[in-house]
């Protein structure tokens, strides 16, 4: 595991007890939350291994809610989470499993709106460091921003479309991995970058031919 600075390494500056189970899981809940796009009107979050065991007691449930809210790791609201989702009207539901998964800190995110689905399942591997494994049955590894996540047609010479436009920026690729289901059907790129992302560089992705979709993920 790559750590980017010593905040890796002694954890963030956070509301709770662990850094894992309460910086960790406040930011998979807000990851979750931006690639929704939008505060959801249902979150059924479903708890793995140690997640589920102490949930209760690390306030694991609090923060992955208060990531569902926008909030970051220090907000003073996070013990207030639940309370504040039910007033604005954001139903969660809460499940801890029995199913053994390969890490011990795993949760899966099922976010729901009218119109709009969205499951994502990550794990949160210590001085709240987290993974993104899977997006809508995408595997994929998503541990750090600036990124963007570019949804795409599988499509000859798009990969090469999107590099081209970052290297025009300047904007140097740490880490990038592209998933999809099918040969010529939808798929996502995943791209970690070096420094922040400006708008200019998500409105020209966005323009490029069998896009679908550009996020950039909260730094």
């Amino acid at each position: 595991m790559k750590y980017r600075s010593a905040f890796d390494i002694i954890g963030p500056v956070m509301i709770g007890p662990s850094s894992s189970h309460t910086a960790g899981a406040a930011r998979i809940g807000r990851v979750a939350r931006t690639l929704f796009e939008k505060q959801p009107s249902r979150a059924v979050i479903s708890l793995y291994g140690s997640f589920a065991k102490t949930y209760q007691g690390h306030g694991t449930d609090l923060a992955l809610v208060a990531g569902l809210l926008d909030f970051d790791t220090f907000d003073e609201r996070i013990p207030h989470s639940l309370e504040i989702a039910e007033m604005v009207g954001m139903e969660v539901i809460i499940r801890a499993e029995q199913a053994v998964t390969d890490h011990p800190n795993t949760v899966k995110i099922n976010l729901f709106s009218d119109d709009t689905e969205l499951e994502v399942i990550g794990i949160s591997i210590g001085g709240g460091t987290i993974e993104i494994i899977e997006i809508n049955s995408f595997k994929l590894k998503l541990s750090g921003d600036p990124a963007i996540l570019v949804i795409h047609q599988d499509r000859f010479g798009i990969i090469s479309s999107v590099t081209t436009v970052l290297s025009n920026y300047e904007i140097n690729i740490g880490h990038m991995e592209v998933a999809r289901k099918d040969k010529g059907e939808m798929a996502i790129m995943v791209i970690e970058v070096d420094q922040k992302i400006d708008d200019d560089v998500i409105c020209e992705l966005k323009q490029l031919p069998n896009v679908t979709k550009v996020i950039r993920m909260v730094e």
